[in-house]
Formats: C-alpha cells, structure tokens, sequence
C-alpha cells in the first residue's frame, strides 16, 4: 500500500499536447490505485448484506424489512450513479471521490450504533450514495491513466472490485459476528484508508491527468445512429437487471435458509 502511495506521487504527468498528438501511456500508479480504492469501496458495500442475519436477530426484522433495506441501498447505489456520471461528465468534479467516501465512512458508523428501524434504513441510504458518488468519477480515472488501453484499465478497475466483494463477508465472519452489530464501526477504517488513497488519486486527476486519450492501436469508427445506441443500452439494461435479480436473491435470502441446516 505504501508503495502505491509513493508512486501516486511521482506518477508521469501529461500535457494536454501530447494527449492530443502523441503516445499516452499506461499509468500504473494510479490504475493500481483506483483498483485498490474500489476494492476497498465494494468491501464495504458487501458487509451490508453479510450482517443481515445479525440485524434480523437485533431488531427482530422480518423478510419484507430487510427487503426495504436493501432496496433502498440499492436504489442509492444503483439507480442514482447513472445521474451523478450524467452530472459530471458535463461538469468533472474529482474531489468528488474522497467525498463520496467521505459518506460512506458516516454511513458505516452510524450503522453500527443503529438503534431502530429508521436508522438502519438511513444508514443503508448513505452506503448507497457513497458508492453510487465513488463509481463514475473513479471509472473515468482509470480511463484516464489507461494510455489508451481501456479493457486493461476497466479489468483492473474491476477486478478490485470483485475482489473486495469477495473479501467482504469473510470480515465480516471474523470481525462483526463474534461482536455484534457494534464491529461494525471496525469497517470504518477501511474507509478511511479509501479516502487517504483517493485524495492521492484525486491530486492527480487534477494536476497531471490528460485531457483526452486515443485508443490505443488502430482507431476504429462505428458508424450508429441514436436508435441503435439506445437499443444497445436497453439490451445491456435488461441484462443487468436480470443479473442483478438473482443476485440479490442470494445475497440477500438465501443466506438464512442456509444457516438452518449448516448452523
């Protein structure tokens, strides 16, 4: 991690020049670093989901209360993201990273000294906007530093992601069941480190990022029309909702019909 940080720092600058007339390269520092960032981003979002059994037990919740929970992360978390990208896509906000962070730190803790329904609900909320604010501005970073190699850049980019989501619940079996819903808080560093590394990342974004990036290799021109586009998008939303459908079932249900048999 230290070794991430010190790179972030002496990682290459780019004129505006030479993003528009000549080879942009791949800037590893700061891929590396935005990886780590969404791994330690999507850590933080698995946990909710992991201490729903323990939640149940707490406030004696049934199914259709911990379905609202987790539609209302999911509504923050998902839905709103498309409309922040929208936003600063026309106006670029960087410190948008730490700050989004900055949420999701607040949202940890207060949903660890949680003492009633609504709070839980609100605490979820801020989760959700914190990782709905941390995902466009951190994808248009790796973009960024990608020299052109966009499917490397978006790999790595991803690969943090799924990693941290895999590593999630696995903290959560150490460190919040032995203790309880008060562990929680322990979560709160990892945000922490998250918004050290993005302040890093977000220095820059604002001080050596390029302006724009060519692809690497030929350029290759698709020639769509606005109808195509809109149904290429439609196909990928389908997809992504039944994907995310059964997803949630899973994450969200199945956890307790298998703690009957396996507890």
């Amino acid at each position: 991690m230290a070794n991430i940080a010190s790179e972030l720092q002496t990682a290459p600058s780019v004129s505006s020049t030479a993003t528009s007339t000549g080879p942009q390269k791949f800037v590893l520092p700061v891929v590396s670093g935005v990886a780590f960032a969404h791994l330690l981003n999507d850590l933080i979002q698995a946990v909710l989901p992991s201490v729903y059994p323990i939640l149940k037990s707490e406030f004696s919740l049934n199914f259709t209360q911990i379905g609202w929970i987790s539609l209302i992360y999911q509504i923050t978390a998902s839905l709103l993201q498309p409309w922040i990208g929208l936003y600063t896509d026309k106006r670029p906000k960087p410190y948008l990273l730490p700050f989004g962070m900055v949420i999701t730190f607040v949202g940890v803790g207060m949903l660890s000294i949680s003492n009633s329904y609504p709070m839980l609900l609100f605490s979820a909320a801020l989760v959700g906007v914190g990782s709905a604010t941390f995902h466009p501005e951190a994808s248009r970073i790796a973009r960024l530093a990608s020299g052109g190699r966009f499917g490397t850049a978006q790999s790595l980019f991803q690969v943090g992601g799924n990693t941290g989501s895999a590593i999630g619940p696995l903290m959560v079996a150490v460190i919040v069941i032995p203790w309880g819903q008060s562990a929680i808080g322990w979560f709160m560093l990892v945000a922490a480190l998250a918004i050290w590394v993005l302040l890093k990342i977000t220095h820059w974004r604002i001080h050596h990022a390029p302006t724009r990036v060519v692809a690497a290799g030929k350029h290759v021109h698709l020639a769509l029309n606005r109808r195509q586009v809109v149904r290429a998008l439609v196909v990928i939303g389908i997809l992504m909702f039944a994907k995310f459908v059964y997803i949630a079932a899973f994450t969200n249900y199945f956890t307790f019909n298998l703690i009957r048999p396996f507890d």
